[in-house]
């Protein structure tokens, strides 16, 4: 694996940077560094984060010192990553799980969507139909259990996060924050723009995984009546 960049954090973790866009190919070599460091993590790693463009190891500086090397623990570390990215091919990309989530756009299940219309000088149905377009791409699993990042939203909807958080939000809200669109998977605080709501559950702790999504998946969102997530909601009681 080729064009990478390493970056210490602290004295104990550094960071590989696989590019500089969050897109596919990026993920593709996210996936591939990280599937690798699951299989054959190295003498001295305690774990590893991927992201929308790095992947972040951490290690114990205790085991990986050396008093008859000139070699830092970091300099080890990135010794042994550099090895490890020389010998890793990208592997190609399987095809992609997709998953459907209906969404109940607007109203009190989407306050913030007439807001989010206002801010761009569009029409609730035009961001609506802008949300529902794009097949977004699950980076990465994180913030809360089964909350998915995703990748693909449509610029021209980008909304800055609200000016004051909300303390409550319901499990199931769908959201804009800066460039980003998500689910809430559980109840929690959050400041991004509620423009709806799924009745799907993406945190499924009864479930083995417990999270609907997984990173590599695609999500495409579709615009729902409130009567079908009422229906919904009813039959998943």
């Amino acid at each position: 694996m080729e064009n990478y960049d390493f970056f210490p954090l602290g004295d104990s973790g550094v960071m590989v940077k696989l590019g500089q866009a969050i897109d596919r190919l990026t993920h593709e070599k996210v996936r591939t560094l990280a599937d690798y460091l699951e299989e054959s993590p190295f003498y001295g790693m305690v774990e590893y984060v991927p992201a929308f463009t790095t992947v972040t190891v951490y290690y114990d500086p205790v085991l990986l010192s050396d008093p008859a090397s000139p070699q830092s623990p970091y300099e080890r570390v990135c010794a042994l990553l550099q090895k490890i990215l020389a010998q890793v091919t990208e592997r190609p990309s399987a095809d992609s799980r997709i998953v459907e989530i209906p969404v109940c756009y607007g109203g009190e299940l989407g306050p913030d969507l007439e807001a989010v219309a206002d801010y761009h000088q569009l029409s609730v149905e035009e961001v609506i139909r802008l949300h529902t377009a794009p097949d977004y791409l699950v980076h990465m699993i994180g913030f809360a259990p089964g909350f998915p990042y995703l990748g693909g939203l449509d610029e021209r909807i980008a909304t800055p996060r609200r000016g004051t958080p909300r303390l409550r939000i319901e499990a199931g809200s769908v959201g804009i924050g800066g460039s980003q669109t998500g689910v809430y998977p559980i109840e929690s605080p959050g400041g991004w723009q509620l423009i709806g709501k799924t009745p799907l559950r993406l945190f499924r702790p009864e479930h083995e995984p417990p999270t609907l999504l997984q990173a590599g998946d695609t999500v495409r969102f579709r615009a729902i009546t409130r009567e079908e997530f009422d229906r919904w909601q009813e039959v998943a009681r």
